[in-house]
């Protein structure tokens, strides 16, 4: 039986450019040049390196298994080899993710995001990585749901065999740092009831019935972990496809639709969540809007066969234009709400140093 591989997608705000809204390439070539040294080690099988926006995403395989060490530790000093090259550059936010002052022994809970899963690879083993700028963890909460339980969008729920039986949905309450399983279609009622709440319960991993992993998420909540806004959560998602999983244009298809999401600038606002081909993953207009690039991949034995970018595809303009018209249409909204955040996700803003400074100037109202 051939060896289980690992697939690693761990990511971190370094450093913007300009502001928040790119990527110098010098930190791409530090980032590069370091996973490059340590794959001739024969630490890591193979590995590719991209950006969404001002986030380094680091793409890996390797035998290893999911919260390693030595592969976060290998992580951990690439982010601050890259933070130490946007320092001398004096790039926007330089370190702005890496929450402590050293590692200790897993990176999750120190800022960077994490998705990873442990599979043995099938004779043909497509996967699409979604990274997402400037926006929050729950942002993956309804393309999951659509690629995995909704048969309007994946028609293979239907007519194949193979995913007739539906899927298992791991969530997690990031706020209670609980987990439950729901079952699909069985239990669908019960799993949309947590997670149309985005802020809190996310979808961490999808799974077939045969407990065989086919997606996994970053759920990690940067203003939880710091306890005030550091910026946004920027989240990573890990899909395969075919076979027991969906087909790679079903699980492209939910983001013909625009949805929703929280972040946008200063991570208080709503906004559309736009589909782009990685060049235009440089989000600019009011620090958005929000962004999600899909990169494909065919693994050979742990290498990376490609990537494909998934949305340079004209049948994604039609979504991109509806994006865009949504943008407009919410930012005519400026501070006011549905743009802006509701009050109780503004709890790590400066909301609450507002609220403090005026405490002393609200009245009682006058009885009737």
């Amino acid at each position: 039986m051939e060896d289980k591989i690992t697939l690693s997608v761990i990511k971190a705000d370094v450093g913007g450019f300009v502001g928040h809204s790119a990527m110098h390439g010098d930190l791409l070539d530090e980032a590069k040049s370091r996973l490059a040294g340590v794959q001739a080690d024969g630490i890591i099988v193979d590995f590719h390196v991209t950006a969404c926006g001002d986030d380094l995403q680091l793409i890996m395989t390797h035998h290893k298994g999911v919260d390693n060490e030595e592969i976060h530790h290998l992580a951990w000093d690439v982010f601050e080899a890259c933070t130490e090259v946007a320092n001398r550059l004096k790039l926007y936010g330089a370190g702005q993710d890496l929450l402590a002052d050293a590692f200790s022994g897993n990176i999750r809970g120190m800022g960077p995001g994490v998705a990873e899963m442990e599979f043995v690879e099938r004779k043909s083993e497509p996967v699409i990585i979604f990274m997402a700028d400037k926006t929050s963890a729950g942002a993956w909460n309804l393309p999951l749901y659509k690629m995995f339980a909704d048969p309007f969008n994946t028609a293979g729920l239907i007519i194949a065999p193979s995913m007739h039986t539906g899927f298992r949905f791991e969530v997690h309450d990031v706020k209670g740092h609980k987990r439950i399983f729901f079952d699909a279609p069985e239990e669908l009622y019960d799993l949309l009831v947590f997670i149309g709440a985005t802020g809190r319960y996310l979808i961490k991993a999808v799974y077939a019935k045969d407990g065989e992993i086919g997606a996994v998420s970053s759920t990690e909540r940067l203003a939880l972990i710091a306890g005030k806004y550091v910026g946004k959560d920027d989240p990573v998602c890990v899909v395969r496809c075919q076979g027991k999983f969906p087909a790679v244009g079903e699980v492209l298809e939910p983001f013909t639709m625009p949805h929703i999401v929280e972040g946008w600038m200063r991570g208080s606002h709503y906004g559309p969540l736009l589909p782009v081909p990685l060049r235009h993953a440089t989000p600019s207009r009011f620090d958005g809007p929000p962004r999600v690039i899909a990169l494909g991949f065919q693994l050979a034995h742990g290498r990376f066969i490609g990537p494909r970018d998934m949305f340079d595809d004209p049948g994604f303009d039609e979504a991109r234009r509806l994006c865009n018209a949504l943008a407009d249409h919410l930012r005519r909204h400026g501070p006011f709400e549905p743009h802006r955040l509701p009050m109780e996700a503004m709890e790590y803003t400066t909301l609450p140093e507002v609220m403090e400074k005026l405490g002393d100037r609200w009245e009682e109202l006058p009885e009737l």
